[in-house]
């Protein structure tokens, strides 16, 4: 069986929940917040449950029609996706693999730019990350005040650590950066030659 994309992943879920068309599972993830997990589109989102179909993880249970618009396909998980996902699931779990994160390239070849404007951007960085920690916050908030089980929300606990280690780290690097801790103007070894 071919590897279940992350987005794939993320339909399989929401239709061991209950069955739904993919409009309404798009609509569902951008309700959750789901897209800063995954990249989801309309158009990604219905290729990817075309697929899941093809490979027999999901099936078709009705179509409907609301109004004037468009005939929707109601899909549902099959006894092999819920295998599928599990062992997806479970795969992504257990192995570490580098995902190519861009943060950490762009950190290493920051020493590229001059020490301002290295500092202005992770300034702005910090700004917009602040942003979204407080979102997630007022999210999780609201998950525990609405009685949402905690295991339904702790992928939003990982990004708020992941994020708070991250904004950590950056507070710290900018901190040697104005003291001088950091000498960001050391001529490297590429001046020596």
């Amino acid at each position: 069986m071919p590897s279940i994309t992350p987005l794939g992943v993320a339909a399989l879920g929401l239709l061991d929940e209950r069955p739904m068309h993919p409009y309404e599972m798009f609509q569902l993830m951008l309700q959750r917040a789901e897209d800063r997990l995954v990249k989801v589109r309309p158009g990604s989102l219905y290729h990817a449950v075309d697929r899941l179909a093809r490979d027999g993880l999901v099936a078709p249970v009705a179509t409907e029609r609301a109004g004037n618009r468009p005939e929707r396909t109601v899909y549902r998980i099959t006894e092999a996706g819920r295998l599928a996902l599990g062992d997806r699931v479970a795969e992504l779990l257990g192995e570490a693999v580098n995902e190519d994160p861009v943060f950490p390239l762009a950190v290493a070849e920051a020493h590229n730019l001059p020490a301002d404007t290295v500092t202005a951007l992770l300034r702005r960085r910090l700004e917009q990350q602040d942003a979204v920690i407080r979102s997630y916050q007022a999210g999780l908030e609201s998950a525990r005040a609405r009685g949402v089980p905690r295991r339904y929300w702790i992928d939003a606990e990982l990004s708020l650590a992941l994020l708070g280690a991250e904004t950590d780290w950056i507070r710290t690097f900018l901190d040697e950066l104005a003291s001088g801790a950091l000498d960001w103007d050391a001529p490297s070894q590429k001046d020596d030659a």
